[in-house]
């Protein structure tokens, strides 16, 4: 088959879900126009960040081209005069970061091409409908019975994936709908087997999974035709959305909000259970469960693109369950993006935030049961229910099945081994990024709290606190240094710091040694004393009367009583 051929594709293995964020750093004026420098950081990997260089005009661009989401987002208006002046240019360097906020935290926005290429060019400058074009185009070299009736253009969210309305020649009243994909970051299974696996997918048979008609993969994408229903998705019908439409202009802002029948959310609910469960027993991955991917035949639920974890893709809700390390296997997704589409069912919206602590009133406190289950913050916690458990549950336990047919999808022994070890490889990656996004938000919050104005008080209480000690210590250091100098003295100043009275010197060799120069803030030593200098007190004795004797011996003190003495002086020189 021509579609077997490799290919012309500048294929990047990149993850599409990864959040972008984008600061704007600086701006620059440049004769008639203000440019503004923008960080934009993929993920939570500060060193994964590059800058780009944007005006006013790219981001009205921008703006017009998103207005088919019907959205009100939050663009400073446009000013023709004094647009140059310094102040005007902060206030809208504000303005252009609130607008860059709420597209890159949107859900729906972050994610469609538009938004990446704006933000991420040099990743996404591929025109991916022409490289969609080219397979197609080869695929209908070999098999010429097909026909393409017309593109159908973002019908979907994802990037690199296209749509086609279709029709057989012979049949020309029957309409099919081809899609396409790029391989995606989680692509592990050999290239033999991924077509193996492909092929295998249209022999797939359950009252639950919608009919493919033709699926086939080479080692750079896939093609797959199944029958294009008019009633479309059970996003469509919650939505009240055509199917034909783009996916901004269908689901970013509802005109009606309104949720389905307590019936209804039962029953779809109940079969949807019923495919996962047999998909998880068949060791099959799918990790891609939301409303857009449920097609509605009369009053039963089908699910779609059962071949997106085989290629790889990455899944509409894998922003939101990488934050939780708790939802590490593919069943633990499938059973958090149920909770979504339960939500959604109920609601007829997507839940604002994940966790969700608090419920708006439901049909019945049954549904309210099952979303605690998945989507509070304890579940997060705790990690989420089996399939079976939510079987069980009152919900969805007495809904009763009519369908008859009996489910058939032989997978042969080899590619069970296969898919076993490719499903350990994508819940390998999911629990490297979860423990990547866990460290960041805890330095992140370690530095919040470091930062905090509380904080800052305690650290500058502590620090004057740690200064008095040190200048305390320090003074003390500094008594004791000079305590010791005095002691370490002559005799003659000791009796200043000594708390007894000094000891009278010997009288003998006083003509020959001089007294000792005594310290700047010490008085003269005094010559041997006369016999009425008072005896030395007894060392046990009380200090102030210890002091007062000295004090008393020197008030005293009488110049007369010192006996006069002979120097002999042996200085000059002596010539014989």
């Amino acid at each position: 088959m021509a579609f077997m051929e490799k290919p012309p594709a500048g294929k990047v293995l990149l993850d599409d879900t990864v959040p972008l964020t984008a600061q704007i750093e600086a701006s620059q004026s440049l004769h008639s126009h203000t440019e503004y420098i923008i960080r934009v950081q993929r993920g939570v990997s500060a060193e994964n960040s590059w800058q780009i260089v944007r005006r006013y005009s790219d981001f009205d661009l921008l703006n017009n081209s998103l207005q088919i989401s019907t959205l009100s987002l939050p663009l400073p208006p446009k000013k023709l005069i004094g647009n140059m002046e310094r102040e005007f240019i902060a206030e809208r360097q504000k303005g252009l970061q609130a607008y860059l906020d709420v597209i890159t935290t949107h859900h729906i926005l972050s994610n469609c091409e538009l938004v990446k290429k704006f933000l991420d060019p040099n990743s996404y400058s591929v025109n991916y409908t022409e490289i969609a074009l080219q397979h197609v185009s080869m695929f209908f070299r070999s098999e010429p019975k097909w026909e393409v009736v017309e593109p159908l253009k973002d019908i979907g969210w994802r990037i690199r994936k296209k749509y086609f309305l279709m029709k057989i020649k012979n049949q020309p009243k029957e309409r099919l709908m081809l899609s396409w994909a790029d391989l995606g970051p989680d692509k592990y299974l050999s290239d033999k087997d991924l077509q193996y696996a492909v092929k295998l997918l249209s022999s797939c048979s359950h009252p639950y999974i919608y009919k493919i008609t033709f699926a086939t993969a080479n080692e750079s994408s896939a093609l797959v035709i199944r029958p294009f229903s008019e009633k479309g998705t059970l996003k469509d019908l919650i939505y009240k959305a055509k199917p034909k439409d783009p996916f901004l202009k269908k689901y970013c802002n509802p005109k009606k909000i309104q949720g389905l029948e307590l019936q209804q959310i039962k029953t779809y609910g109940r079969q949807i259970l019923e495919v996962l469960k047999f998909l998880h027993e068949k060791g099959f991955p799918y990790g891609h469960l939301h409303s857009a991917n449920v097609m509605l035949d009369g009053d039963t639920c089908k699910l779609l693109d059962l071949e997106n974890s085989l290629l790889g893709l990455p899944s509409f809700y894998r922003s939101y369950f990488s934050q939780f390390r708790k939802i590490n296997t593919l069943e633990g997704v499938d059973v958090h993006c149920f909770g979504h589409l339960l939500y959604e069912m109920t609601y007829g919206r997507p839940p604002d935030t994940i966790p969700v602590d608090s419920f708006p009133p439901a049909p019945s406190v049954f549904v309210v049961s099952v979303l605690e289950s998945i989507l509070t913050s304890e579940a997060m916690k705790n990690g989420m229910p089996t399939v079976s458990r939510l079987l069980q549950m009152p919900l969805f336990s007495d809904v009763l099945l009519t369908n008859s047919e009996k489910p058939q999808f032989k997978i042969p022994t080899k590619l069970k081994e296969a898919l076993k070890t490719f499903k350990e490889c994508i819940e390998k990656r999911l629990t490297e990024e979860q423990k990547l996004i866990h460290q960041h938000r805890r330095l992140t919050r370690a530095q919040s709290h470091h930062g905090s104005e509380e904080e800052k008080k305690k650290r500058k209480i502590l620090a004057r606190k740690k200064s008095k000690r040190s200048a305390y210590e320090s003074g003390e250091e500094h008594s004791a240094k000079y305590s010791n100098s005095n002691n370490s003295g002559s005799g003659a100043s000791s009796p200043l710091t000594s708390p007894s009275s000094p000891t009278p010197p010997s009288t003998a060799g006083a003509s020959s040694i001089p007294p000792a120069p005594p310290p700047p803030p010490l008085p003269p030593a005094a010559p041997p004393l006369s016999t009425e200098v008072p005896t030395q007190p007894n060392p046990q004795a009380d200090v102030s009367a210890s002091r007062g004797a000295l004090l008393s011996s020197i008030q005293n003190f009488q110049k007369g009583t010192l006996k006069k003495t002979q120097t002999c002086d042996y200085s000059a020189p002596r010539i014989s």
